[in-house]
């Protein structure tokens, strides 16, 4: 199965896209405990270009879910017949369809400006009115191409197959909150869309591709100002983490997990002395100086690779926590569609991903050069002694540069 990405879609502000939702709850109203309705309104830079309903059947909180799902008519009502029995019980066909939902979450009335007007932008949509509205109890319902009534409809369709929904009947299909495979999807949906939000141009989306599905030639490689930002404070962070981490253990082995920094590294260098660390410790920095000097930034030892690697994911993990913290560090920078993009940097500021291999317990001695898969796969400088040995002499820093920290 594959879907084009439409031509509208290529030339909408994506970055833009913003969704609020509205539910009003009565306090005292009785039918207001089994049945949520709630209006998602979907903008592009404050201004509205969509909407879609998404009605939550509260299967214990209902009297009898299949009338109160009923009374909302429309496609809500379609689906109760479907998956309640006269009294409101599940049906024995849907419990064993799905693996242990309690509630359900009906997404129809899908209503968008032909610009936004894609499967692959809608799924986004609704992918993220799943991680609002749900939990892994719900099965979420959509509209098979059978049941399709208008455009909109026939968007939540093939947006319920982008999502990995199942077809219950002919006119329903359901996403099991409970099963890996949806949230697998989810990301995939994610990955293509920034994938556009990038380029600016369609996207092809391919279940057999496991690559991020788009073509790097001719990809900028320097960083956004607002990423180089966010990337250089990750960076800076995680150096005043392991130089407390040096300052604590000294020459003392570390365990998994121990220290803030320390024991996040593979377990090759848990026995590494304080010099090693300290060096290890000097790969952030320099990183993080770069950055200051200017966009583009290189690992160009093993070291640096790991110290980017995790640099990398601390910046991710301050864009989804620390939105305060990273609104202070890109105030006044400019924006650009690619901020933000960690995948993107994953995949691109490195030469290869040969050091994330001494994570895997699997491939253990895979470092020692002696070692058939090492020389199989022409691997070099795993060994924590060879850390800190420059890929190029040519590019290699200058030695007498010093430490941060004495």
């Amino acid at each position: 199965m594959s879907t084009q990405t439409g031509p509208a879609a290529a030339g909408a502000d994506l970055a833009q896209l913003t969704l609020d939702f509205h539910h009003t709850h009565q306090l005292l109203d009785p039918a207001a405990q089994g049945v949520q309705e709630w209006q998602v309104r979907i903008t592009a830079a404050g201004t509205p270009v969509g909407s879609l309903t998404a009605v939550r059947g509260l299967y214990w909180k209902s009297d009898n879910l299949r009338e109160r799902m009923a009374d909302e008519q429309s496609f809500p009502a379609l689906v109760a017949a479907q998956l309640l029995d006269e009294d409101g019980r599940f049906t024995d066909e849907f419990e064993e369809f799905i693996e242990s939902a309690s509630s359900v979450l009906v997404v129809d009335r899908l209503h968008v400006e032909e610009a936004f007007a894609d499967p692959v932008v809608v799924a986004g949509v609704v992918a993220s009115v799943i991680d609002r509205l749900t939990d892994n109890y719900f099965a979420v319902v959509l509209p098979t191409k059978n049941a399709c009534t208008d455009a909109g409809s026939a968007l939540l369709a093939e947006a319920g197959t982008l999502l990995s929904a199942q077809e219950f009947s002919d006119e329903l299909q359901i996403i099991d909150n409970a099963l890996a495979a949806p949230e697998e999807a989810a990301q995939r949906v994610r990955s293509r869309l920034r994938s556009l939000v990038r380029h600016g141009e369609p996207a092809v989306w391919d279940e057999d591709d496991e690559a991020d599905g788009w073509d790097e030639d001719g990809e900028e490689d320097e960083l956004t100002a607002r990423t180089a930002a966010v990337l250089r404070v990750a960076l800076e962070e995680l150096s005043e983490q392991i130089w407390q981490d040096v300052a604590d253990v000294g020459d003392v082995p570390v365990g998994r997990g121990e220290g803030r920094v320390l024991g996040s590294l593979p377990p090759i260098t848990f026995g590494q002395d304080q010099q090693w660390r300290r060096q290890m410790a000097r790969c952030f920095d320099d990183l993080a100086a770069d950055l200051a000097e200017t966009h583009a930034v290189r690992p160009l030892c093993t070291g640096e690779e790991m110290a980017l690697h995790l640099g990398i994911d601390r910046a991710k993990s301050l864009t989804r926590n620390r939105p305060r913290l990273v609104a202070e560090t890109v105030e006044g920078l400019g924006e650009d569609r690619r901020d933000f993009d960690w995948d993107w940097c994953s995949d691109v500021l490195f030469e290869d991903h040969d050091v994330l291999m001494l994570f895997d317990a699997s491939l253990d001695g895979i470092e020692d050069s002696g070692n058939e898969v090492n020389q199989a796969l022409g691997l070099a400088n795993l060994a924590a002694a060879d850390w800190f040995v420059p890929f190029r002499p040519s590019q290699a820093r200058d030695p007498d540069r010093g430490f941060r920290h004495c």
